[in-house]
């Protein structure tokens, strides 16, 4: 078969080969094997997506397939999870039958596929669903029902026009969890007090506690910034205060300005707002499959399942640091994202950009993805899109493993998701292969393994930052390598809009990438090459419209970039979801 043959080809040359690309042309093909899969929503309702397979002439054509079928199944888990999926087909096309055999057989066995199996599990426990299964079904008879009516438009702009009016009066905390830091904002009646920065590397904790404990520790700090709000300017609390803020501060100065500030009965909060790098459902983290709880994971002196459970008690914790009746609202970083991108459209009254609902990407360490609806829901789904599977090439960059900055296999996984095609750890892997002199500086070799530097020092933000300054500077390399960054985003979007068809045609970007106008550009010529007819917005103070988004874009000492997040869910405590 001569396509099949050409991707191979490609593959072995070090060249992506890209599954819309080989989904589209399969779909165009005469005398292909019919296929469906059938996912049944976490919600009940069901979707079908056609994947006809042409013929296989050989073991290495078959290979390929089954690659590509393992890619199309784990894409659509990572998506949406569910109750069950079945890959309906003909019972008595025997080749056809075995081959979905040995794509069901590979996520039970292979430790990268099995995680969306996971995350399926624990979804179904915590709603109280019978075990997620995986299986084989005959062709599928009819079509899947309609969704949910959507509400009227104007109610999203309502909502949104509420939440940010509510938090004009009272104290609110707003809490934004990255891979590599947590950005905090503070506001009082309406007026943005403080913001701050943690670095922290969550991955290296081998308990639940060193990723719950720094967060409380932050909000407690945030309640003695309001304690402070009633202390004279320039006394030695407010002093120890302005310290304890600074981004470098230990956890035993900001507990002792916690205790001098604080007193018996420190101020609570009206809400807390919590962005959440995981799989976020009905207010619970429940994913347990992100780069932040690897050493856990990787913990054999417990059970896991038990000790990633105990993430799901931070709302609890945070809720004590509320008023009676006070609101804590956690949801993933990238429908904070979207919300974000609609409240701040909403406030400047472009009704049209949000009529159809938002789409927007948080594109730091790793890369979030949030769509909200134009009725204001945001779909109970993973959304687990930074693992996607969009590349079934580049043999040559998949034989390294996945610790080294030169593989394109996400961490996580194992697998050649989308984590390594876009976000940071995707800026060195294209900077090395097109300039290794980029990385000169911050690279260290261990054991075989070529990766960034983290010890003494954290050197992955460095990097990314001395990244961006050479190519706004000019640098040929390091301009491509954020070109084809976009191009990446334009892949990811391909596929996401088969997946989803949200409808939207723009894409809002916060994060890192958008900290430096001329990458942002860079971003933007490269996903618009492939997708003319989409646009890229970038979050920056162009959009900051909304009261306190206002105050964060008058300050000198941070960025809109850096802190939209951690605003919004300032908004996000108020906001009503149903």
């Amino acid at each position: 078969m001569k396509l099949v043959d050409k991707y191979i080809s490609l593959s072995r040359q070090g060249e992506a080969v890209w599954i819309s690309d080989v989904r589209e042309n399969f779909a165009a093909l005469a005398g292909t094997k019919s296929l469906q899969l059938r996912l049944c929503c976490l919600d009940g309702q069901e979707r079908d997506y056609d994947c006809p397979l042409p013929a296989w002439e050989n073991g290495e054509q078959r290979a390929f397939l089954l690659e590509y079928l393992k890619a199309r199944v784990f894409n659509i888990l990572s998506c949406y999870s569910g109750r069950a999926l079945y890959l309906c087909l003909e019972r008595e096309d025997r080749e056809l039958k075995k081959l979905a055999e040995d794509c069901i057989t590979a996520f039970y066995r292979e430790p990268g596929l099995k995680k969306v199996l996971n995350i399926a599990g624990r979804l179904c426990r915590s709603l109280g669903l019978p075990p997620f299964e995986l299986g084989i079904r005959g062709p599928a008879t009819g079509r899947p029902g309609p969704g949910p009516t959507a509400l009227t438009v104007s109610s999203l702009g309502t909502k949104l026009r509420r939440a940010v009016e509510s938090c004009g009066s009272g104290a609110f905390c707003g809490i934004d969890v990255g891979g590599t830091d947590i950005k905090l904002a503070l506001a009082k009646d309406g007026r943005l007090l403080a913001v701050k920065e943690y670095d922290w590397n969550p991955a290296e904790s081998p308990r639940a506690e060193g990723l719950i404990r720094p967060i409380l520790l932050l909000a407690r700090l945030m309640q003695a910034r309001l304690s402070a709000e009633l202390l004279p300017e320039g006394s030695l609390e407010r002093q120890l205060l302005d310290k304890a803020l600074e981004k470098d501060a230990s956890h035993e100065l900001m507990e002792e300005t916690i205790r001098a500030c604080s007193g018996n009965e420190p101020p609570r909060f009206s809400g807390i707002g919590l962005s959440f790098p995981d799989v976020v459902i009905h207010n619970r983290i429940l994913g347990g499959e992100t780069p932040k709880t690897k050493g856990m994971r990787e913990n054999s002196e417990l059970d896991y399942e038990e000790e990633f459970s105990k993430l799901s008690s931070l709302g609890t914790e945070l809720e004590k640091l509320c008023l009676p009746g006070g609101r804590v609202e956690i949801v993933n970083d990238g429908p904070m994202a979207a919300f974000s991108a609609a409240a701040e459209l909403t406030w400047g009254r472009e009704g049209d950009a949000v009529q159809g609902g938002i789409v927007a990407h948080s594109l730091g360490t790793d890369l979030g993805t949030g769509w909200m609806r134009g009725s204001g829901e945001i779909p109970d789904i993973p959304l687990e899109l930074y693992d996607l599977l969009v590349d079934l090439g580049s043999e040559k960059w998949r034989a390294y493993p996945a610790e080294d900055l030169r593989s394109v296999k996400n961490e996580n996984s194992g697998l050649p998701g989308l984590r390594r095609y876009l976000g940071q750890a995707a800026a060195y892997r294209i900077a090395w292969q097109l300039k290794p002199e980029l990385l000169e500086g911050f690279t260290e070799e261990k054991e075989g393994l070529l990766e960034i530097s983290t010890s003494p020092r954290d050197l992955r933000k460095p990097c990314l930052e001395q990244l961006m300054q050479w190519a706004a500077k000019g640098d040929e390399s390091a301009r491509e390598v954020f070109r084809r960054i976009g191009r990446n985003l334009a892949q990811m979007t391909r596929e996401m809009e088969y997946l989803l068809d949200t409808g939207t045609e723009s894409r809002y970007i916060f994060g890192r990438f958008v900290k430096e106008r001329d990458c942002f550009a860079l971003i933007r010529e490269g996903f618009k090459e492939l997708m003319p007819d989409m646009e890229l917005y970038a979050a920056d103070d162009s959009l900051a419209l909304t009261p306190m988004m206002a105050q964060l874009a008058k300050r000198e000492d941070v960025t809109v970039a850096q802190f939209a997040q951690a605003v919004s869910a300032v908004y996000f405590s108020a906001f009503e979801r149903q």
